[in-house]
């Protein structure tokens, strides 16, 4: 396994361009250091090569580092001294889509939640202590053989026992056994390269070779751990994985040229692996996905190299995506920036949902990226497949500096998608009250209905957003208005039982009364669905409880219908006439024999309701 399994000339040629940033990101997944001034070094090359030279902006790059330390978690305090670094000199406190662990752990260290959309609470983090001093996971983590066997020396020592520890690379879709029982300590060994200590599990104690002990073993680099484990198992794309997050290439090549398994770019981008990249398309010669693919890592040059080797500018990966479209997605500036300048078409749309760059970079909040795409002039007002501007992509995903960005520049804020809705029906279904704000103060037309003739207010009671429909009345929607059901705000909060959004429609001026295309009322909604609360509130504030719909049915009619004991009990309670006829001449308690409900006809009977042409049922 060496750098000879590589055509030396043009690999040697392509890498030679790109050394820094490779020997960064090596540096940074195979740190083996706590040493400060060791750490002060490795900053100065990340801060001048990665940051200060715009390659990458600092944010990006603090993420890339504390997402390696459950890859890594010796060196977990080196990573975060790393990042803390960045955070300080660039005035950092925000870093989305943050690993869970990573978030807490720099939280732990320095007090900073860096990213505010995770809630602790949320996660049952696990064993987040195993490597303080006296454990046997600490003896494993530093090889310390002497210790490890007073461990196994113990009485009730289990050679057998898990450990379940989110500082590993944990993940349920992989490892569904391991996220419920844990690492065994061989696997353990082999994440640390430990190789005393696994050689006495294996040689004493018959420990069992897993294959979470190879995919590890590319974790530990230990070559005499990961020859005994290939002697049990063999590689699969899930090691190719492992060797790539490695930033060994000598494994990455390996594996590829004896087990075939294929170098996956995804991962090589995912886990900044420029070199593997790089060998793929050595190996591979092929230049257009390469091309497509390269533009994530945001180094114009890397684009360069391939257009001046035959890449076509406008060429399309199997979903039609230009590499406009990747680079608008991951919010690649420069490289946006740098296709323009060649000449690639900026408003092609891709195969999928008919999105251009812009809409991807709307659905990203990705505001920088946008302003470039408009200032060359991409059609703003373009849509997609959907009928969706990238207004619409801002408001569903509540991003309001980017939507803020698009109005400034005169995209039509009441454009509407192939549903009829506006994107402040987008930003009501998301519950985005500030985006909400932000278009109804820009102009938009807040009485505006989809295809089935819903405004926004229906959506945010359907939503049981009490607080976006106050948003919407204070703005003047009309409260009355009705879909094309004919039904008003009210029926949709009656049919939720939601009673303060009842209560606060009615305070309002509401039309209590309104009945829809079939003649029903918010109550008998209330009734239908089982909404007690709602129904209380109608009823206190004098709905009709008598009206029929076009059937001539009473809500109590329905109460018996449904078996509705409670409700029918409150409309009783509240004077519904207990022996009103429906169009087919029958009362509530005709309804109720019918349907074999004792217990309604009983009460209805107890009330007064007439027995005539009723069938027994008792």
């Amino acid at each position: 396994m060496s750098e000879q399994d590589v055509n030396s000339t043009k690999y040697s040629e392509v890498r030679s361009i790109f050394k820094y940033d490779i020997d960064i990101y090596n540096a940074l997944y195979q740190l083996k250091t706590e040493n400060e001034d060791d750490l002060n070094s490795i900053y100065k090359l990340i801060k001048t090569e990665l940051i200060d030279s715009k390659k990458y902006p600092p944010v990006k790059v603090m993420k890339d580092i504390l997402d390696i330390i459950k890859y890594n978690n010796r060196y977990t305090k080196s990573y975060l001294t790393l990042a803390k670094l960045i955070s300080d000199d660039y005035h950092v406190t925000e870093v989305n889509n943050l690993e869970h662990i990573s978030n807490l752990l720099f939280y732990k260290e320095y007090g900073i939640k860096l990213d505010k959309f995770r809630d602790f609470g949320e996660f049952n983090l696990k064993n987040l202590s195993i490597h303080t001093e006296n454990t046997i996971y600490k003896a494993i983590m530093n090889n310390d053989i002497k210790a490890f066997i007073q461990f196994t020396e113990r009485e009730g020592f289990n050679k057998d026992q898990r450990v379940l520890s989110h500082l590993y690379p944990l993940e349920r879709k992989i490892y569904p056994f391991y996220y419920i029982t844990g690492f065994s300590l061989l696997e353990l060994c082999c994440y640390h390269g430990a190789v005393d200590c696994f050689k006495l599990l294996r040689t004493k104690l018959q420990s069992e070779i897993t294959q979470i002990c190879l995919k590890f073993s590319f974790l530990g680099r230990n070559q005499e751990i990961m020859s005994e484990c290939l002697k049990y198992q063999k590689p699969d794309y899930e090691c190719m994985e492992y060797a790539i997050i490695s930033h060994n290439i000598d494994f990455v090549t390996f594996l590829m040229n004896e087990h075939q398994l294929e170098i996956n770019l995804d991962y090589c981008i995912k886990y900044n692996n420029l070199e593997s990249f790089l060998v793929y398309f050595d190996q591979t010669n092929d230049i257009y996905h390469c091309f497509i693919k390269s533009v994530i890592f945001n180094i114009p040059t890397i684009c360069e190299y391939f257009l001046s080797n035959g890449a076509s500018i406008n060429a399309k990966n199997i979903a039609g995506e230009t590499a406009l479209h990747i680079a608008a997605k991951n919010n690649s500036k420069e490289t946006v920036e740098f296709l323009i300048s060649h000449g690639i078409n900026i408003d092609e749309k891709d195969y999928d949902d008919g999105k251009a760059a812009l809409h991807h970079a709307a659905g990203k909040n990705h505001k920088e990226t946008a302003e470039v795409l408009i200032s060359h002039g991409i059609n703003i007002n373009e849509k997609d497949e959907y009928g969706q501007t990238a207004l619409h992509h801002a408001a569903k995903n509540n991003h309001k500096l980017t939507a803020e960005l698009l109005i400034s520049h005169g995209i039509n804020i009441n454009d509407k998608n192939i549903y009829g809705k506006t994107a402040l029906h987008g930003a009501v279904h998301n519950n985005s009250e500030e985006m909400a704000q932000l278009l109804i103060s820009h102009g938009i037309n807040i009485n505006d209905k989809n295809i089935y003739g819903k405004t926004a207010l229906h959506g945010a009671v359907h939503n049981n957003s009490e607080e976006m429909a106050q948003l919407l009345i204070s703005h003047g929607i009309n409260i009355n208005e009705k879909d094309k059901n004919g039904e008003t705000a009210l029926h949709y909060a009656a049919e939720n039982n939601n009673k303060e959004i009842a209560e606060f429609l009615i305070s309002h001026g509401i039309n209590i009364n309104e009945k829809n295309n079939v003649g029903e009322t918010a109550l008998h909604y209330a009734t239908n669905y089982n909404s007690k609360k709602a129904a209380e509130v109608l009823i206190s504030h004098g709905i009709h409880i008598n009206e029929k719909d076009e059937y001539g049915q009473t809500a109590l009619h329905i109460a018996a219908n449904n078996d509705s004991e409670e409700i029918a009990k409150l409309l009783i309670s509240h004077g519904a006439n207990i022996n009103d006829k429906d169009q087919d001449g029958r009362t509530a308690l005709h309804i109720a024999a019918n349907n074999d409900s004792e217990e309604i006809a009983k009460l209805l009977i107890s009330h007064g309701a007439l027995k005539l042409n009723v069938k027994n049922i008792f």
